[in-house]
Formats: structure tokens, sequence, C-alpha cells
């Protein structure tokens, strides 16, 4: 009897395997994209896909439309899932596949009116460059109708399965108005510093929150160019490493595309044709973010009820622009936005309405399709020329021996052009003082080539010279990076590529080590026989400035700046209301500047070493909480750490081992070469050598396939972990599987 109950027993558990590995080819392995043999396609004439060991796909078409139809059709077979996504957040239709819970993301993205924007945009697009994503979206969707029932398992989550709609031109404009919003958007900093203005000294104020500064470690990343005269093979070297937030699937996905007059190598962005960042056979360049302000809010006298504003002493009546979310398993929701002559409301606080007046509603480009094919500086810039954003810094060498650095992108005037207007806080929409009242041309944009030094470098720092002709303002970023970047391409006579990498891994951060000097001084001054203080010291007068995630002293440096921060601003307030101080902090720069100059007003008796003294004690009291004693045994990287967790996993136990990596501890800071925070870091690396293509390098953080199942999902994980990189092949492909595309 026992024994036919055990037999029972296995016979189920052996069903149960079975289920298990049946269900688990069927929804992860039988969808994986076929990327070896045969297949037909509408293309004008037969192409080859080869992929290297990487998964990265080397396209050669017969057509730049066909290598625009076939980029479309091999992000779709890696990355359809992330594009969906993104379409939809940029939409504001998340909602109806994952429910109530995303309602909030999916108002915010309708209250900025993003679908409508991307509707007006295909009425401006160029002709070249609707024609990229004409054939773009035909590849996308070759590969959803040949897909049918094979899609990533993603799409098959109980609860959550769902077929993906068509593909369409607007939906590629989402994708990029997702990243334009990435990179531009100041609402939050610039509402909680009018909020902060109003409870505290504006002079004090604006000395902690500068016009041209920002909030926290906004997106940023690093890139530059360096001359023959800096290199060992007497060619430019170009590298780019953006800083964005983490992800996985990753925000980037590499490609090469190959047809006549076409041949470009490097990142794209999934929902989008051509290469943003790379080279081709005769030119290469890297981009970060400009961070100059083009997004203002508006404070209005409305009348939410009729939508009526006031305006120049006159009232205006708002449009009303009514949508009705989808939400799963739930009825549609209706949400109202009133329009103004500045643009939706966007944000109600304490019965107030704040518009928002932001560059991407008045126009768009893609010029990736000139930018591709440039063969020059003058091609490279007239590719930017039409560039309206995220506005961009641009660098530019070319086998020719030249190198260069541009700014691209519309940034607006304010008023009348010549009077600086505060628009890092809320404006009075009533008022009509502070207007945009055009752009600034290309033409005025900085533009360097060719320097003496025969270095070009951006780190999201202030283009713009004392002279400009234009008050600009922007969350620029601190000194730190770029001064770190050109010391350590000076430090060597002459750059390899494995140089160039090493300058985008490195860890020191003159910010933490002049913190650490200051707080060795300070305790020097004030409690030298203090025990508890003394341990903290001689951890930081040992310690030379490297982020590193064994080190202790990053920990202290990292947690007193916060303290600090926080110190600073809750000083200011003068009100009796303190119930809702901002969450913002000045920027390191700004703290460092205070210790330097010490003046008074912003700390108790103007005594700067006991205010030091104190943040320290506050410092090490929160360390002994979160990592015990001795402070010689705490690390930077128990803090700092990275967990890459999918979307669809979060919270399900039985896949987040395979969708998710980490957490892994990470080194770094937001004021080193490698600027790492817990939410961002480097999203990919590139070194591009132009004296030999093929000794370039390229990487990306996990994996070009969004399939959990594939081999390529997180397989360069350990490289980039380790800051080493691949070769980007590009005159010589060392294919690992070869897909033929035949004509239908």
């Amino acid at each position: 009897m026992l024994t036919r109950a055990v037999r029972a027993a296995n016979v189920i558990v052996g069903l149960l395997v079975v289920f298990i590995a049946v269900a688990v080819y069927w929804f992860a392995f039988r969808p994986l994209p076929k990327t070896s043999g045969n297949i037909s396609a509408p293309i004008g004439s037969a192409a080859v896909i080869r992929r290297d060991a990487r998964g990265v796909p080397h396209i050669e078409a017969g057509s730049w439309q066909d290598a625009m139809f076939l980029q479309g059709y091999v992000t779709a077979q890696d990355r359809l899932w992330q594009m969906d996504g993104l379409r939809r957040f940029g939409a504001g239709e998340l909602a109806e596949v994952f429910g109530p819970g995303v309602l909030a993301t999916d108002q915010r993205s309708r209250s900025m009116r993003m679908r409508s924007i991307a509707e007006t945009d295909v009425g401006r697009l160029r002709p070249e460059d609707r024609a990229s994503l004409v054939e773009y979206a035909r590849g996308v969707n070759h590969f959803i109708e040949t897909n049918r029932g094979r899609y990533s398992l993603e799409f098959s989550i109980p609860g959550r399965a769902y077929d993906p709609r068509p593909w369409t031109i607007v939906d590629s404009i989402l994708v990029a108005l997702v990243m334009f919003r990435d990179m531009t958007d100041t609402s939050r900093f610039e509402f909680n510093k009018g909020v902060l203005l109003g409870m505290a000294d504006p002079v004090k104020v604006r000395t902690l929150f500068p016009a041209s500064q920002g909030q926290y470690v906004p997106p940023g990343s690093n890139a530059w160019a360096v001359s023959g005269a800096h290199t060992v093979d007497g060619s430019p070297m170009v590298a780019n490493d953006p800083h964005l937030a983490y992800r996985i699937p990753g925000t980037w996905y590499l490609a090469h595309l190959k047809a006549p007059g076409l041949n470009v190598s490097g990142a794209t962005l999934p929902g989008l044709p051509g290469v943003v960042t790379g080279h081709n056979a005769q030119i290469a360049w890297g981009l970060t973010n400009l961070e100059t302000d083009v997004m203002d809010l508006y404070r209005e006298q409305m009348d939410e009820r009729t939508g009526r504003y006031a305006f120049r002493g006159a009232v205006e009546q708002a449009q009303l622009d009514r949508q009705f979310i989808g939400v799963r398993g739930s009825k549609p929701v209706q949400f109202d936005t009133w329009v103004t002559r500045h643009g939706p409301i966007f944000l109600r606080e304490n019965g107030k309405a704040y518009s928002l007046r932001w560059s991407a509603t008045d126009g768009f480009d893609w010029p990736v399709y000139h930018l591709n094919r440039a063969s020059n500086w003058a091609e490279f810039r007239a590719a930017l020329g039409g560039f309206w954003g995220p506005a961009m810094n641009f660098v530019y060498g070319d086998r020719a021996g030249n190198i260069g650095f541009q700014t691209a992108g519309r940034v607006p005037i304010r008023g009348d052009g010549k009077s600086p207007v505060p628009s890092d806080a809320p404006l009075d929409g009533s008022s009509g003082t502070a207007e945009w009242t055009g752009w600034i041309s290309f033409d005025q944009m900085p533009s360097i080539y060719n320097p003496s030094s025969g270095i070009v470098a951006t780190a999201n720092q202030n283009p713009y010279p004392p002279d400009f002709p234009y008050p600009v303002t922007g969350a620029y970023e601190d000194r730190y990076r770029i001064e770190q970047i050109n010391a350590l391409l000076r430090a060597k006579p002459k750059l390899y590529v494995d140089d160039m990498l090493a300058v985008q891994k490195d860890v020191y951060s003159a910010y933490d080590y002049f913190l650490a000097q200051q707080t060795i001084a300070a305790v020097k001054k004030c409690a030298p026989n203090d025990r508890e203080l003394g341990a903290a010291v001689e951890v930081l007068r040992q310690w030379h400035g490297q982020m590193d995630k064994d080190q202790a002293a990053p920990f202290i440096t990292q947690t007193l700046h916060g303290l600090m921060g926080r110190s600073l601003v809750h000083g200011l307030i003068t009100t009796r209301n303190t119930t809702r101080i901002p969450d913002i902090e000045p920027h390191s720069q700004v703290i460092e500047r205070l210790l330097r100059n010490r003046p008074g007003g912003f700390v108790a008796k103007d005594d700067w070493d006991s205010w030091i003294v104190e943040q320290l004690r506050q410092a090490l009291k929160q360390g002994r909480s979160e990592q015990g004693s001795p402070v010689s045994k705490w690390r930077w990287g128990n803090k700092l750490q990275w967990n890459f967790v999918h979307p669809v996993a979060n919270g399900v136990a039985l896949l987040e081992h395979f969708f998710d990596v980490g957490p892994v501890e990470m080194s770094g800071s937001g004021t080193t070469v490698k600027q790492t925070s817990s939410t961002l870091g480097p999203s990919e690396r590139m070194v591009v050598d132009l004296g030999n293509l093929d000794r370039s390098v390229q990487n990306l953080p996990v994996g070009e396939s969004g399939f959990v199942a594939s081999k390529h999902y997180k397989d360069q994980w350990p490289a980039y972990y380790a800051g080493k990189s691949f070769p980007m092949e590009f005159d010589r492909v060392d294919a690992t599987d070869v897909l033929t595309i035949r004509p239908q």
C-alpha cells in the first residue's frame, strides 16, 4: 500500500517536473528570436544579419531603407516588450496592462500631453526623417505579424498577458519624448525651490541653489575627444559613457548598419532608427546632456471650474483636454487637463494651479539620417543644425585628424533676451513678463574646432562662455568630473584605448577628499581628545579620495555630505510651518564654496568648525546604526549598491532570480568620473580609435537581449563591472550567427 502511494507521488512529481519543463520551454525558450538560417521579408533585395559573440546585429542591406527596416526587425526581436513599455509610458497607457497601481504614472504623462505632442510632431518631420521612421516601423510590424504567439515571456505573465499592437511612427516619437523628458524634467525641483523661497531668506536660498545648478545627481554623462597629438597611433580617439538610470533591459541597443551610402555602428535607442552615439567609416561622436533649462512652471490665476485665467490684465479661456485612461480590471478613468497659453495645468498644490512650458511642445527633429552619413565636420554640424532636443553636447573626431565640440538643441529666449529671468522657480503666469520670445540660433550655440590643447571634453558642465549674448540657466554639473577627466587625459604623453577605459572607470572624488580634510581640521581644532571622533579622523587621514566600495572613508564623507546639505536647508527656514520642508539639497560645489569662504548667517554662531564636528557626530551615529562598530570596518559598498530589478519579476519570488541582477556593491559617487549613485551610472561605454576602427570597444551594463532565457540577457555584466569592454567589430565581423533575408 505504501509502495503504491510512493509510486503515485513519484508519478505526480515527475509529471509536475515535465509540466514545468514544457512551460519553461514554451514561454521562455520557444520565443527566442531566429538568428540563423533564412527568412523572407518585404524588402527590396537580399540582405544578411550577422550577430557577433555578444549578439550585436551587423546588418548588410541593399539600400538604407532596407537597413532601417531590418533595424526595426532585429530590435523588436530582442527588445519588443521594452519598446512597448516605453511607448505606453510616454502615452500614459501602462494601466491598460498593469492595472490601477500605475495610474498615477499614466496621469503624469497624460498631463504633459505627450501623445498629443507626438501626433503633432509627425507633421514637422523632414521627408528623410519620416521615411526612416516609416521603414523602421515596417520592420517592427513585420516581426509582430510573423511571431504571433511567440512573443517574449513578459507578454504571457498571468493576469498581465496581452498582444502588442502595431508600431507607428507616433510610437517612435513617443520613445524620443520619453528620453527628452528624462533629460529635461526640472518641474519638481523648480516647484520645491519656489516653496523654499517662500519659507526662507531668498538671498540665502539662491546662495545654496544658484540658478546655474540643479538638484542631487541629475542624469549626466562623460564624452571627450583627443587629437592625434595625445594618442599612440597619431589618430584621434572619441570616448563616451552616458550616465542614466540603470535598468534591465538597458537603455541602449547596439547595432551596426551597412548599406550603400551608410556604414555606421554604435548605440541605438529601442524604438528609434539609426545610431545615436557611435561612428561610421569617417567620423565618430559622443554626447552628454546639455542641462540647460528648457522647462518652466507658471503659477496661474485660474478658476479651474471654468478654465478662465488671468493674463496681462485680461481674462483668457483655457482649452479642456478630456482623456480616458484604460485600466486593466476596472472602468476607464476620466482625466481632464486645462491647457493654457503656457501649456497644460501640470501641478496642483495648496489650491494653486501650475502650468508647464516645455520646449518639446514646440518642435521635433530626428537628425540621425544625416548624422549617420556625415563624413566631416561641416556635414556633422549641418546634421545637428535642425536638432530640436533634448539639447545636447556633442564631441567629434574624424579620420582626417580633426576634433570638435558642438552644442545642439533648441534653448528658449525668455523675456527681452537681455535681463535674466529666474526660471529655476515658478514664474508668475499672469504678468506676461516671463514669456518665451524665441530660440537661440544654432550658429550662436557654443562650438569648438581643433583647439590648441588637442582635447575637447564634456561632463555636463556649463559650456556657455561669460560673454554669451543671452542669459541661460540650467542644472549644470559641478566641476569635479570634468577637472579629473582633463587631468587624467594629460597625465600620460600617449594614450591607448585601455587608457580611455581607465579614465571612464576612475573613482577619485576631489570633493569628498576636500570634505575629509575639512573634517580632520575641524576635529583637531574643536575636539582633539574625543576618542570617538578620533577613530573616524584616523580613517579619513589614511584615505586618498578613492570612492572604493571596500573603503570606510567614502561612507563617512557621503553620509556627512547628506547631513550637511539638509542642515543648511533647514537652517534657512524662518517660518513656523516646518511640516513641508522641500526635499532638496545643495550641490557639492556649493557646500565646498561655503566651507572655503565661511560666510555668516548659515550655521549657529557662524562657527563652521563646530558645525562640521556636530555633523560628523550625527554621521557617526547614523553609521553605527547601519554598519555597527568599529568605524574602520565600515564599507562604502554596503551603502552604494545596484539591483537590476525587471519590472515583471519585481516581487515574484520564483522569477526574481532569473530576471534580476544584484544587489551588487558599487564604487564611485556623484562627483567621480564614473558617476554612480543608487539609481544611475554609465549606461554604456564606448571608445573609438579612428586610426583603426576595429580597435574600438563598446559594451553595455547587462546585455543585448531582453529575453531572460537568452545567453545575451546579462552576458556583458561581468566585463562592465570590472571596467573591461569588447571589440566594436566593424570592418571585420566575427559572426556566430548568420540570418539571410530574402525579398518577399
